[in-house]
């Protein structure tokens, strides 16, 4: 393999880690284990060129779980470890991405299992608090979020850009030791994520960063409809998927079930509650925000009807309105939960712009272009 397609790039505080390997479509036998294989190089290259912000991550949830669930990192280990079945049967090259990602990185595999299924770890309580939206009009189809965390996981997030031969090239923003998160692909797909405090976790189900990725190697809405349907996700979560030409559909998961929100007048929105009756389920509404932003997107979005420009929708992610439990959110007294990095993309030009930290504060800005 020819290691001049490799490199890191610095983008200080941030890292882009363009990791890119090409890989055979799943057949049977032979070509099935040669993909596995190919899959198991591109997470090599993960954790090799990101190995210190990989590190970043296992640091990070090793004491965030510690604080929020009381789980040592052993125990964490442990309850990842249950999903290695439906897994290994189910999806065993994303193991092999993920045992690659270990190795290239130097860490346990199990601890990088841990961080790609670690919304399922916190059992439903895990809240990212996001805000997201999608619109489709007559000549555009735009997805975009902020994504908010914890401040101290800042460091550690990476853009990677994965080409595999018979399958869509994606750039997508994660968090590094992650192999799938937000971001778009060169078919024209993009998707976003929002936490959703609901407790219940099902392990015969594909993780939720696994189901961003499957997305993310879809040539199609559709496609990814399918994939998402058959599979489930298996902990709560709204996933937003879009295409350039059909517009869009939200998955509002539950370990239990999925919700499909259509579009209304071409716009589908959410952030971090859910919005729809789920059996048996109940929101924790842990972010009590949350209401509130989901109202403001969609207000600020009817008054740019009937189309926007692309600085228009990084205007709606700039609110600061409910300050700091705005769409461009703050730190306060009790959360250090913090939009650290917004993200607007042009699904039909192929593009996508990403500013990090507060839209509103002078990030770095890069562009996605898979």
């Amino acid at each position: 393999m020819d290691t001049k397609d490799y490199h890191l790039e610095n983008i200080r505080p941030y890292h882009a880690v363009p990791y890119y390997t090409r890989t055979s479509p799943s057949l049977l036998g032979e070509e099935h284990r040669r993909e596995e294989r190919k899959h198991n190089k591109i997470g090599q290259q993960h954790g090799q060129q990101a190995a210190t912000q990989v590190k970043g991550s296992i640091a990070f949830y090793n004491d965030f779980f510690k604080r929020k669930t009381g789980k040592s990192w052993p125990e964490v280990q442990e309850v990842a470890k249950q999903f290695l079945p439906y897994l290994e049967k189910s999806w065993p090259a994303y193991l092999e991405e993920i045992r690659g990602l270990a190795d290239g990185a130097g860490v346990e595999y199990e601890t990088i299992l841990a961080l790609n299924v670690r919304t399922e770890i916190g059992y439903g309580m895990l809240n990212d608090g996001c805000t997201a939206f999608a619109w489709k009009t007559k000549t555009g189809s735009f997805i975009a979020q902020n994504w908010d965390w914890e401040g101290q996981q800042s460091g550690n997030i990476v853009v990677a850009r994965i080409a595999q031969e018979g399958k869509p090239t994606i750039h997508m923003m994660t968090e590094a030791g992650i192999i799938g998160k937000i971001g778009m692909n060169s078919a024209g797909v993009g998707v976003t994520l929002n936490a959703i405090a609901a407790k219940g976790v099902s392990f015969d189900k594909l993780p939720c960063h696994l189901a961003l990725r499957t997305a993310l190697e879809s040539t199609s809405l559709q496609e990814a409809r399918v994939k998402l349907n058959k599979a489930g996700v298996a902990s709560a979560c709204h996933i937003q998927v879009a295409d350039a030409e059909t517009g869009s559909i939200g998955f509002e998961n539950t370990a239990f079930d999925q919700a499909e929100l259509q579009m209304k007048d071409g716009v589908n929105t959410h952030s971090n509650h859910l919005t729809v009756s789920h059996n048996g389920v109940e929101d924790k509404g842990m972010l009590k925000d949350s209401p509130f932003r989901l109202d403001r997107v969609r207000e600020l979005l009817v008054r740019l009807a009937p189309g926007p420009t692309i600085d228009q929708l990084k205007d709606v992610l700039k609110d600061d309105k409910n300050s700091p439990c705005a769409i461009n959110r703050s730190p306060t007294e009790k959360s250090t939960i913090r939009t650290l990095f917004s993200i607007v993309m042009d699904l039909r030009k192929r593009t996508a712009s990403v500013k990090m930290g507060k839209p509103t504060e002078g990030g770095e800005e890069l562009e996605l272009r898979p």
